[in-house]
């Protein structure tokens, strides 16, 4: 006899987020994780899957989690999409305009003073 797993699978992969409750069923020996449920689901076939073997590609309620992490009932199982640009990069264009912009700001005044001195 097993038990069975109610889960909310939120996959947000592609445009909108999609709800779907799931039902799983679990043998009594059968280890509760996040990688059993996504077998389950046939979703991956493994940990090594290409489709979902990329780090943070899954978590539970916003939390990325690891194959081997326990799933409870209820939990929602999130499927999430590639990053499209690198937060690393992003922060580094971010600062490098902040400093062009006070840079610009900086030589504006320079330029406004020796302007009013030569009048």
């Amino acid at each position: 006899m097993g038990h069975k797993l109610n889960i909310l699978l939120c996959d947000c992969r592609q445009g909108d987020p999609v709800m779907t409750p799931v039902e799983l069923n679990f043998a009594e020996n059968d280890p509760v994780t996040v990688g059993q449920a996504l077998i389950q689901l046939q979703i991956a076939s493994s940990a090594k899957d290409p489709n979902i073997a990329r780090k943070g590609c899954f978590g539970v309620f916003g939390k990325r989690k690891d194959w081997d992490s326990p799933i409870y009932d209820g939990d929602r199982l999130e499927l999430y999409s590639e990053l499209l640009i690198d937060p690393m990069e992003a922060r580094r264009k971010k600062a490098n305009k902040n400093l062009d912009n006070r840079l610009q700001a900086k030589a504006a005044g320079r330029k406004g003073r020796f302007l009013s001195k030569q009048s």
